[in-house]
C-alpha cells in the first residue's frame, strides 16, 4: 500500500517543526505513539542478540591505487558499522571504500565512528570525531533507533540536519541512508508492524527534506532494501532477526555506492526515466520513502533552487533492488 500524499504532508509538517525547534508528535499522533511504546517493549524481548554489541575495527586505507586517498567517514547506528558480521571486509564502510576506490582509481581512507544503538541525537558527537579529518564524503545510516526509542520525529530530523550542515561546512559531501522500514522486522506483530511502518516511512521522508535542504543527498532504504528481504528473510537478516546479514549489508552498500560516487563527481547522472527527474522536494521525499534505492538531491530550474511548491530536487532510481 502506498501513502505518498499522506507521507508528503507528514514530511512537510515534521520538517517544518524541526526547522522551528519543535518536537511534537507530528507523525502518527499520541495514540499510535503510545502503542509503539507498549508493544515495542514486547518486541524487544523476542529479538535475539547479534554477534557482539560493537562493530569490528574497519578504519584503514583501501584500494591498491596510486594517488592521494579519498577520505570517507561512516557515521550513524548499528547498520553503519555492520553490526553482526564476523568479517570486517563485509561491513558497509569497507564495501563502500573498496567500491569507491575502484571507481575513482584512488585509495580510500576510511574512518568509522558509528555506534550501535545510536539515535540521531548521537550524531553531533560522531561529527566531532571526524571534522578534524576532514572527510571528502561522509555517509550516514540513521533513523531506526529514533523509532525504537520513540524520539519525536521533528527532534530526530533536527539533529540529523545539524550534523549534515556541520559536515558540509567542513567541506564534506554527505550521503544519508534514510530510516529503514521497521515494519519488515519479523519479531514485530500487528498492529505494531503497521505503526512501525508508517512511523519509519514518515521519518524517512522528513529526513530527505531536511538533508537535501542542508546540502546533502539521500538514498532510501525503505523496506530494508527490497523484495529480497521479504522473499529471503533467512538470508537477508542476521541471527537476531533485526539487523541485516552479510548479504543484507552488501545490498545496502550497493545501493549507496552510486550516490557516493555521484556526490564526488565520479558517476554520471543517469537519464531520467518516467516518474524520475525533476520534482518538488515533498513529493520526491514521499516517493523515495516508498521505493528502496531511490536517490534525492538538490537541483536548479532556470537558476532557481525553489519553486511554488518548495525546493527543486532530482529523483533517480539508480539501482532497482531485487530487479534489474
Amino acid at each position: 500500500m502506498v501513502w505518498v500524499p499522506g507521507v508528503a504532508r507528514a514530511a512537510r509538517r515534521i520538517a517544518a517543526a524541526a526547522a522551528l525547534g519543535g518536537g511534537g508528535l507530528t507523525a502518527l499522533g499520541a495514540t499510535a505513539y503510545g502503542l509503539l511504546i507498549a508493544e515495542g517493549l514486547l518486541a524487544r524481548r523476542t529479538i535475539g542478540t547479534p554477534h557482539g554489541l560493537e562493530g569490528l575495527p574497519a578504519d584503514g586505507v583501501y584500494g591498491d591505487f596510486p594517488g592521494t586517498p579519498i577520505k570517507m567517514a561512516m557515521l550513524g547506528d548499528s547498520t553503519s558499522i555492520g553490526l553482526g558480521v564476523t568479517d570486517a571486509a563485509k561491513t558497509p564502510g569497507v564495501l563502500l571504500a573498496h567500491g569507491l576506490a575502484a571507481v575513482a582509481e584512488r585509495p580510500v581512507e576510511l574512518r568509522v565512528v558509528g555506534k550501535s544503538g545510536a539515535p540521531s541525537a548521537a550524531l553531533g558527537e560522531q561529527v566531532d570525531q571526524v571534522v578534524d579529518m576532514p572527510p571528502d564524503v561522509a555517509v550516514i545510516f540513521v533513523g531506526a533507533n529514533d523509532v525504537i526509542t520513540q524520539t519525536p520525529p521533528a527532534t530526530a530530523v533536527r539533529h540529523l540536519v545539524k550534523a549534515v550542515r556541520r559536515l558540509r561546512e567542513a567541506g564534506a559531501e554527505v550521503v544519508v541512508g534514510t530510516c529503514p522500514d521497521l515494519g519488515t522486522v519479523r519479531p514485530l506483530a500487528q498492529p505494531l508492524r503497521w505503526v512501525a511502518r508508517r512511523w519509519s516511512r514518515q521519518i524517512a521522508a522528513a529526513q530527505t527534506v531536511g538533508v537535501v535542504e542542508a546540502g546533502g543527498r539521500t538514498v532510501a532504504f525503505a523496506d530494508l532494501l527490497g523484495e529480497e528481504f521479504h522473499a529471503n528473510p533467512g538470508e537477508m537478516f542476521g541471527p537476531d532477526r533485526f539487523h541485516p546479514s552479510d548479504r543484507g549489508y552488501a545490498q545496502a552498500a550497493t545501493a549507496v555506492l552510486p550516490s557516493v560516487c555521484a556526490a564526488l563527481g565520479l558517476w554520471p547522472e543517469p537519464r531520467p526515466e518516467p516518474g524520475e527527474g525533476l520534482q518538488p522536494i515533498y513529493l520526491a521525499a514521499a516517493t523515495a520513502a516508498e521505493e528502496p534505492g531511490t536517490e534525492v538531491s538538490a537541483t536548479r530550474v532556470g537558476g532557481r533552487t525553489s519553486g511554488t511548491h518548495g525546493k527543486w530536487v532530482t529523483l533517480f532510481r539508480r539501482r532497482r533492488l531485487g530487479g534489474s
